[in-house]
C-alpha cells in the first residue's frame, strides 16, 4: 500500500511540474523552446553527417538526465539547465569544428545563379573528374611498381594554411608525368606530401602532422603523417610505401591498405563526386 502511495505521489509531481510549464508560460519561454529546437537540429545534423550517429545517444542521455535533476530537484533550476545544454552542444559541435567550418565555406561560395547551369556544370565536372582519376591511378600504379614512395592528399580547400605554406605551390593542372615527376627519389619534393585539389596539384613538399595513434612498426612517417592529416582535418590521403610498393587510402583516420585499380578508383570517385556535388564542379 505505502509502494501505490509512493508511486502515486511520484506521478502527481511529474504531472504537476508538467502543469506548471503550460500555467506559467510566457513568451520568453516560447523564444526558448525555438532556440532549444534549432540547437537539437544542428548538433543532430552534424553528427549524422559525419559518421558520428553512435554519439546522439549519448548526446540524448546527458540532455535528458539533466533535464530530469532539474525538475525533480529544487537546488536546479532553467537557467542552469540551458548553462549545461549550451555548453554540452559546444563541446559536440567543436568535435566537428572543420566539417562546420567546410560546410559554411561551401554555403557562402554558392550564387543563385549556380543552380541554374548546376546540371551542366556537373556533367563538364564530370568529365575533368574521371580524367585527373585517370591520372592519378595511372601515376599511383607505376609509383607502386617501382617502390617509390609517395603521399598524395585530397582536399577540398579546407586544409590549414601553414600545411600549404610548408611546401612548394604549384598550381598546376593534374597528370601522371607530373605526378611522377615530383616523386622521383632524391628529387627536391619527393619527401613531403603533395596536395591535390580539385582539378589541380596545388602544393608539392608539404609536411604534415604525424598520428598520434599507436600503429605496427611497419608504418613508417609517411604513413603517420598520411593518417595524421585527416584527423585535423577533412581530407583524404593516399599512400604508397617505399619499401613495399603497397598502396593504402586514408580517410577520418581510418587507413585501408593493398588497394588495387578498382578499389582506388572507387575512393577518388567518392573524393571528385563530393566535390562536384558540393560546388556543382570541380575545383
Amino acid at each position: 500500500m505505502n509502494l501505490n502511495a509512493a508511486a502515486l505521489r511520484g506521478a502527481g509531481d511529474v504531472w504537476e511540474g508538467i502543469k506548471n510549464v503550460f500555467l506559467d508560460f510566457e513568451w520568453p519561454f516560447a523564444v526558448e523552446a525555438v532556440l532549444l529546437f534549432f540547437v537539437f537540429y544542428f548538433v543532430f545534423k552534424i553528427l549524422a553527417e559525419n559518421n558520428a550517429k553512435k554519439l546522439i545517444p549519448v548526446y540524448l542521455f546527458f540532455v535528458i538526465g539533466m533535464g530530469a535533476v532539474t525538475l525533480f530537484s529544487s537546488r536546479m533550476n532553467a537557467t542552469a539547465f540551458w548553462l549545461f545544454l549550451m555548453t554540452l552542444s559546444l563541446f559536440f559541435l567543436l568535435l566537428f569544428s572543420m566539417e562546420i567550418k567546410r560546410s559554411v565555406w561551401k554555403t557562402s561560395a554558392r550564387t543563385p545563379s549556380a543552380s541554374g547551369i548546376a546540371k551542366q556544370d556537373n556533367k563538364v565536372g564530370a568529365v575533368r573528374a574521371e580524367e585527373n582519376i585517370a591520372s592519378i591511378v595511372k601515376a599511383v600504379q607505376s609509383l607502386s611498381k617501382a617502390n617509390v614512395g609517395a603521399l598524395i592528399v585530397l582536399t577540398g580547400g579546407n586544409l590549414p594554411k601553414e600545411i600549404l605554406d610548408s611546401g612548394v605551390r604549384i598550381g598546376a593542372n593534374i597528370s601522371s608525368q607530373l605526378i611522377e615527376g615530383i616523386f622521383v627519389p632524391k628529387a627536391p619534393l619527393h619527401d613531403g606530401a603533395m596536395i591535390v585539389s580539385g582539378d589541380k596539384i596545388e602544393a608539392a613538399g608539404c609536411f604534415l602532422p604525424l598520428t598520434q595513434k599507436d600503429f605496427p612498426k611497419d608504418y613508417g612517417t609517411r604513413h603517420r603523417a598520411g593518417i595524421g592529416v585527416t584527423e585535423v582535418a577533412d581530407v583524404s590521403t593516399i599512400i604508397v610505401s617505399e619499401e613495399t610498393g603497397i598502396v593504402s587510402v586514408v580517410k577520418r583516420g581510418e587507413i585501408t591498405r593493398y588497394v588495387d585499380s578498382e578499389n582506388l578508383k572507387r575512393f577518388l570517385r567518392d573524393y571528385y563526386w563530393k566535390e562536384i556535388n558540393g560546388e556543382g564542379k570541380t575545383k
